[in-house]
């Protein structure tokens, strides 16, 4: 009993500094730093971009980190059965390696194949808030060895997460790299970000020894699908110019923004058949559309916000799988 109420209380400090720190960073990088600005924010810790290290942090995309290493931390929770398995080396290997390398080979592989179109993202000119790739040979190799380093798991994981590992390389792959570069094709751009769920799938069956529930796995995988054409949307004008063809493309704003919140619905009802209460968690996204949507919010301003509402219900799954190990 000890030892849980300390995992519940550092889950809520860990949740609460997240989310202090991401409402902080987002709040100055739309409107600059101000005198009246309250806290460290990521550009003041972070190493400045001009560095080996420093290009290679935000390359990785330090506000999105978690959309990756999150799932690991959901898949352990409900697959573990006690407080001890929580914190197996291989658990703690897993959320380290989908923090960070993991981001870098995903975000990384997707810089590299996009530099041109890149030219016309407002997102990677000099005032935007990510990287464009600068042809560095070194970078390539970084990039290329941290989704190998993902290999390193294969002999110490069962065969179903054995297949989630490889889902996610394969489809982080697919999703940028020619021929198939999924990307360019709507629709599929949209499916094959299920990869996001991936982790979860590994991490749970590294435990587990099996694949979640079905009716997880598929309510992840149309969350996935809405999150990713969500954050396509404010692409949709810099894709066109580059000739590059999406969902976000194809449907427009309005249309897509529907596509995302019926995603979303979609994927609440597959979660409530599992469980009422993580319907109720899922909930939040077709809301966040709706609330958007009523208050006219910019889809630019809006999609800096996705980090907070992933982290929040990201907890809150999180401290649902910790409270059924506590009455399990």
């Amino acid at each position: 009993m000890q030892d849980l109420a300390v995992v519940y209380g550092a889950s809520y400090a860990v949740t609460a500094h997240l989310l202090r720190g991401i409402v902080v960073f987002s709040s100055t990088a739309a409107t600059g730093p101000t005198v009246s600005d309250v806290g460290i924010t990521l550009d003041q810790l972070a190493p400045s971009e001009r560095t080996f290290p420093g290009y290679l942090f935000w390359l990785s995309r330090p506000r999105f980190w978690l959309y990756l290493a999150g799932p690991v931390l959901v898949g352990v929770v409900y697959a573990a059965s006690s407080p001890a398995e929580l914190f197996t080396p291989l658990s703690v290997a897993l959320f380290l390696y989908f923090l960070v390398p993991a981001n870098i080979y995903l975000y990384g592989i997707n810089d590299i194949f996009d530099a041109d179109i890149d030219e016309l993202n407002p997102k990677k000119s000099e005032e935007g808030r990510e990287l464009q790739y600068d042809g560095s040979h070194a970078v390539a190799g970084v990039v290329i060895g941290s989704g190998m380093l993902g290999l390193v798991f294969v002999p110490f994981l069962p065969l179903p997460a054995v297949v989630g590992l490889f889902g996610f390389l394969v489809l982080g792959t697919v999703y940028s790299v020619p021929p198939l570069r999924l990307k360019t094709t709507p629709v599929l751009d949209s499916v094959s970000n299920g990869l996001y769920i991936m982790p979860a799938i590994v991490a749970y069956a590294a435990l587990a020894g099996a694949f979640p529930p079905a009716l997880a796995v598929a309510g992840g995988w149309l969350w996935a699908m809405g999150m990713h054409t969500f954050s396509a949307i404010p692409d949709i004008e810099p894709d066109r110019k580059g000739g590059i063809e999406t969902t976000a493309t194809l449907f427009g704003p309005r249309l897509t923004l529907g596509y995302c919140g019926a995603c979303w619905l979609f994927a609440t009802l597959l979660m409530t058949l599992l469980h009422p209460v993580l319907g109720a968690v899922f909930l939040a996204y077709p809301l966040f559309i709706v609330f958007i949507s009523l208050a006219d919010v910019d889809i630019e301003r809006a999609y800096w916000w996705f980090p907070v509402l992933n982290t929040v219900t990201g907890a809150m799954l999180t401290l649902g799988g910790l409270w059924r190990i506590l009455h399990v």
